[in-house]
């Protein structure tokens, strides 16, 4: 590698400029002072445009202009420097209030590489001794409890495919044990970028109503509420997009618990289809006057379908077509459905899309997801807590009527 000689200092150029302009030639300069005749040219055209007389054919700027320059490039990379900065650290500086600094020290240990410590700590609002403080600073038992409790949250948002938000996770945390803050849970869930699945559902129309079928009458009227399970159940059916073509899914819900107590698959909207979940549900719950309430699609409108709810038994209800809100609680599930699992899922055929629904609903949605509307109680759950409390009163009912008896007979 050749050595590289140090830069000339002004006056020494300035010497050399003089002595070119009394007469000497820049190669006897160049051999007499040890300087190239390329860097004489420079410096004498340089001193020329100083003057305000430029050498013709000399494109060379002034001094004052290269300084001028000079400023102005390391102006621009201040700018991007900072830019840069306020674009990784927009969430934490928008903020009237930042009561943690903790978030913004970590931004600037994950970035020291690529921008000074103190352009990133003026840039961001703290103050650079500081942010060595906290470098040199064990974890607090503060910094320690967020980073287990966030492991814990982690390991619940895998549990639950990515759909669980905030109010579930605070529910999955306290039937762990692990009570907590909604606020606190928010903020660490929100700095690892973790969120929930919102639901936002576009209603879809499967209803196709057949005017020369028979429409039974509206039992519910939009108050989707049991006391007991298997007095209401609602019913519907959706569809799901593969690779292969729609396949059709047909559910029954019990209204008291939003469990699925039937379902069928199947490739075309049929009557059959329809049956079968309702084959199913009846099988699993051996209902006594139950009513099944649906939309008016021709399915739930046809001979076959009525023809075999009467010989179980079963009272059918039917809302108005065209109005989600009349079967509410069926388009609910559905909207579930749709955000957590279709919308997030591609199949290949038919078989991969019956798989993955079917895992949904007996894998997850019946026995495992927490629902807001049972006090954050899975289906399964719901139904298994209340039959133990109802069980609990029959006893205590007949131990009462047993002793009331007792009494009467007492001579």
């Amino acid at each position: 590698m050749g050595r590289t000689k140090p830069p000339y200092p002004a006056a020494f150029r300035q010497q050399i400029v003089e002595l070119f302009q009394a007469g000497r030639s820049q190669s006897e300069l160049a051999r007499e002072f040890d300087v190239s005749a390329a860097s004489i040219a420079n410096w004498v055209a340089r001193a020329a445009a100083d003057a305000g007389k430029p050498l013709p054919g000399k494109d060379v700027l002034s001094t004052a202009e290269r300084e001028e320059l000079m400023h102005l490039r390391r102006e621009n990379r201040r700018l991007q420097t900072e830019r840069d900065i306020l674009g990784k650290g927009y969430g934490l500086v928008c903020r009237a209030k930042r009561e943690d600094v903790h978030a913004v020290y970590t931004l600037m240990r994950a970035n020291q590489a690529d921008a000074p410590v103190r352009t990133m700590a003026r840039v961001l609002g703290v103050s650079s001794s500081g942010y060595h403080d906290w470098l040199d600073r064990q974890p607090s038992a503060r910094d320690q409890a967020n980073a287990e409790l966030l492991q814990h949250i982690e390991a619940i948002h895998q549990m639950s495919d990515a759909t669980y938000g905030v109010p579930r996770m605070v529910a999955q945390l306290a039937r762990e044990g692990v009570i907590v803050n909604k606020k606190r849970v928010e903020r660490l869930m929100r700095q690892a970028g973790l969120k929930g699945i919102s639901r936002r559902r576009g209603w879809c129309v499967t209803t196709r109503r057949d005017r020369q079928a028979s429409v039974a009458s509206d039992l519910v009227n939009r108050q989707f509420v049991a006391e007991a399970p298997n007095q209401l159940w609602v019913a519907d059916m959706t569809y799901l997009p593969t690779w292969s073509g729609f396949a059709y899914l047909a559910v029954v819900i019990d209204v008291y618990s939003r469990k699925v107590v039937g379902w069928a698959f199947g490739t075309r909207m049929t009557a059959d289809l329809v049956l079968q979940a309702l084959e199913m549900a009846a099988f699993t719950r051996k209902p006594e006057g139950v009513i099944h309430h649906s939309d008016q699609g021709s399915q739930y409108t046809s001979t076959v379908f009525g023809k075999r709810c009467q010989e179980m038994g079963v009272r059918s209800s039917m809302g108005s077509v065209g109005d989600a809100y009349d079967n509410a609680m069926a388009e609910s599930f559905f909207a579930s459905l749709e955000c957590e699992l279709i919308n997030r899922r591609s199949w290949r055929s038919q078989t991969e899309a019956r798989h993955a629904v079917f895992a949904w609903i007996e894998g997850w949605y019946n026995p495992q997801r927490l629902h807001s509307a049972l006090g954050y109680l899975s289906p399964n759950e719901f139904e298994k807590i209340n039959e133990s409390k109802s069980e609990q009163s029959q006893v205590a009912n007949a131990v009462t009527a047993a002793l009331n008896s007792s009494a009467l007979n007492r001579p």
